[in-house]
């Protein structure tokens, strides 16, 4: 144990409610390590267990089966153009209109996956915020800087979209296959985090109309993956940056 002595500024803190002036103060500190595991609640922790097995049980459900690793990394990558494309379909099934593109960026994703079983935990694992989906209307004058963000970054998750850059500037940028119209709008998939232009997303906040689904990101991929059952990814050159 440590003793430890305060002085002077202590003392003229408090010595207005003593009667007497205090000129020190005693304390010790004490280590919180392994040692203290001898006087564990150990009866809080056996009632515990049953809820523990029981949540271990569901969250170790298997969903759907990953033919092969969902990787990530940049530009393209099998684990981003999943959740875009996931973002997408479910946008479009909740959405009451048309939803042109998905926006998921790669700091969303917090693991990768191995082929095989892809269980809950695999969701849970993979995106363990809970960001709501939202959709924006985003004129394309913005959509096109967003896609030279995403050319100077390395790129990001997207989905109905092609971005091909070259020495850090966007060469070309479409939508379902189209040039995109600088004074067109469209309806953007992303979350509720990124629509506040974080991870460089700012032109996101230049939205004329947000729908809040109210809907977790992280439940619309379990959606998802249950639909699919076996999941399969694959690299098509949505992206490019050279």
């Amino acid at each position: 144990m440590k003793k430890v002595f305060f002085i002077a500024a202590v003392a003229a803190m408090v010595m207005g409610c003593q009667t007497k002036p205090i000129t020190s103060i005693e304390c010790e500190s004490i280590t919180i390590d392994s040692s203290m595991d001898a006087i564990a609640d150990t009866a809080y922790s056996q009632s515990l267990q049953p809820i523990i097995e029981q949540l271990d049980a569901q969250i170790g459900q298997v969903i759907a089966y990953a033919s092969q690793p969902l990787t990530k990394g940049q530009p393209e990558c099998t684990l981003l153009n999943w959740a875009s494309d996931a973002l997408l379909a479910k946008a479009r099934q909740y959405y009451p209109g048309t939803v042109d593109i998905a926006i998921v960026n790669i700091g969303s994703m917090r693991t990768e996956w191995a082929a095989g079983d892809i269980t809950l935990r695999h969701i849970y694992e993979l995106m363990p915020f809970d960001n709501r989906m939202v959709i924006l209307t985003l004129k394309g004058e913005d959509i096109l800087e967003l896609s030279q963000i995403f050319v100077v970054d390395g790129g990001q998750g997207i989905a109905n979209m092609t971005i091909i850059g070259e020495d850090k500037q966007l060469a070309e940028a479409r939508i379902g296959g189209q040039p995109i119209d600088p004074e067109a709008y469209y309806h953007v998939a992303t979350s509720d985090y990124l629509s506040g232009g974080t991870d460089h997303m700012v032109p996101l906040t230049r939205h004329i109309e947000m729908w809040n689904s109210g809907l977790i990101i992280r439940d619309l991929y379990i959606e998802y993956a249950k639909e699919q059952q076996t999941i399969v990814a694959t690299l098509d050159g949505r992206t490019q940056i050279n």
